[in-house]
């Protein structure tokens, strides 16, 4: 069975090893065994779990919650509802993050528009930018 040191695993995450001994004290990687020298050794599995960590983490999710899914997770099938639970309230919060970005890329490619157009004409004094390009205001406050 492959295993891996720290290192090769905060490589393979874009991390840093400190950030993993952070997680391992956080206790959400109560999974990982460590060598009789105490050092800790990763496997194919534990490997799996810290990709659903970092996806978590990434959805904004706080590592107090991250911990109860992985305490879940070593309660066994008993859990499961409460997993499922969980993941919906991360797919609903992901889902409402994506319409906010939406709605600031609308801002941003209007904006990107507005200064091309003024760019081109050499003035924001222009008709297309007075009477339409103009919806998200001129100047610093757009």
């Amino acid at each position: 069975m492959k295993t891996y040191s720290i290192s090769e695993v905060a490589e393979y995450f874009d991390m840093t090893p400190h950030t993993l001994r952070y997680y391992d004290k956080e206790g959400l990687m109560p999974f990982i065994e460590r060598t009789s020298s105490g050092k800790r050794v990763f496997k194919e599995s534990d490997m799996e779990a810290l990709k659903v960590i970092e996806c978590l983490k990434s959805s904004g999710m706080p590592i107090k919650e991250i911990k109860h899914f992985i305490e879940w997770c070593s309660e066994g099938d008993s859990t499961l509802q409460q997993r499922y639970d969980m993941f919906l309230e991360r797919k609903a919060s992901v889902e409402a993050q994506m319409e906010e970005l939406k709605k600031t890329m609308e801002v941003i490619e209007h904006k990107c528009l507005y200064y091309k157009t003024a760019l081109d004409s050499g003035t924001e004094d222009v008709p297309l930018i007075r009477n339409g390009l103009s919806k998200y205001s001129k100047g610093g406050a757009d």
